[in-house]
């Protein structure tokens, strides 16, 4: 990706003139943002930095809108739309190459009634898959929402996210999550509720879409405090258990894991 401009939208290269704003920085390269892709709503306002649309998907009550939340000036500045029944929060981060901005899209609850439209999906530029530690279920629907994301939005990078690790009562075990290995995803494990790794999926989305694996955030967003406490040394044994299956031989079928 490097020598050519660096935000590639629907495989479509933007040339220098490309685009109604651009921002330069980012690697010492200009980038060239095309701010009539919606990104961001129609009513919100567009930025000339690099921004992305990032849509978050996964079955209700798993805590996207929790962890989208956290960050108190997109929660400030988040927009509603009724037509399409979601919610846009702007996520400003400060990395060593400039500013970055992600249009989170926020189903608003609207999976709880069935799946969600195209409209939703169309021009996810990357994206984010959560499910709850404490729902088997949330976890085995996992495949269905990435089928349907991958089906609108082909090749973008995706993090899947394991919720509500600060809950004693865990059902799924970090040896049973296995379907970002069969699909080359990243996985974390987070805690919306209490700020843990919640920087983590929006720098490993950050790096892909800059195409730089040394961009790092040079300052932390403004967070809503904790509301719940973590177990370190628990959460530290399952980060390990986590590690240690990634060198074990993948499962046929990731229901095996749960019997």
């Amino acid at each position: 990706m490097r020598g050519q401009c660096l935000i590639c939208i629907s495989r479509e290269t933007f040339g220098p003139g490309s685009g109604s704003g651009s921002s330069s920085g980012l690697l010492g390269k200009r980038i060239c943002v095309n701010l009539k892709r919606p990104q961001a709503l129609p009513n919100q306002q567009t930025v000339d930095y690099p921004s992305f649309k990032l849509v978050i998907v996964g079955d209700g009550g798993t805590g996207k809108t929790t962890f989208v939340k956290r960050h108190l000036t997109g929660e400030f500045e988040k927009k509603y739309e009724p037509t399409i029944g979601v919610e846009v929060h702007p996520l400003d981060f400060f990395t060593n190459c400039g500013k970055i901005r992600f249009y989170c899209w926020d189903t608003a609850g609207q999976e709880k009634f069935g799946g969600l439209r195209d409209g939703y999906y169309i021009h996810g530029q990357c994206a984010v898959i959560m499910f709850d530690v404490t729902a088997r279920l949330t976890y085995k629907n996992v495949p269905t929402w990435h089928r349907d994301l991958c089906r609108v939005c082909e090749n973008i990078p995706i993090v899947l996210c394991g919720n509500k690790v600060d809950v004693k009562n865990r059902q799924v075990k970090a040896k049973q999550v296995t379907f970002h290995r069969k699909k080359n995803l990243q996985y974390y494990e987070i805690s919306a509720k209490s700020n843990y790794n919640f920087e983590k999926p929006f720098l490993y989305l950050a790096r892909k879409l800059a195409g730089d694996p040394n961009l790092h955030f040079v300052e932390s967003p403004a967070l809503a405090p904790p509301e719940v406490q973590i177990d370190m040394a628990a959460q530290q044994q399952h980060e390990a258990e986590l590690a240690a299956a990634a060198s074990q031989p993948l499962p046929d079928d990731d229901d095996d894991t749960f019997e």
